[in-house]
């Protein structure tokens, strides 16, 4: 509690403060770039999951875990 009491005065003593030019960082290009290259990152890392899931799916499907083998072919009504 004495954090959010201590954040919430130095935001409102900070209010009443002059804002130096010089010393008002802001994010760049590089920045920019660096982002969209995470974004990439997380696109290439979701698709390699679906990939392997799917695989694993498959794996699964042919029996290599253990399981029952999954037959896809449909079963007929024979009477």
């Amino acid at each position: 509690m004495h954090a959010v009491v201590a954040t919430v005065v130095s935001a409102v003593a900070a209010k009443d403060k002059p804002v130096d030019q010089d010393t008002n960082i802001v994010a760049g290009w590089t920045a920019f770039w660096i982002f969209l290259l995470l974004i990439a990152a997380v696109v290439v890392i979701g698709f390699a999951l679906t990939r392997s899931l799917r695989t694993a799916a498959r794996a699964k499907d042919a029996g290599v875990y253990g399981d029952e083998p999954v037959d896809d072919a449909p079963e007929s009504a024979e009477e």
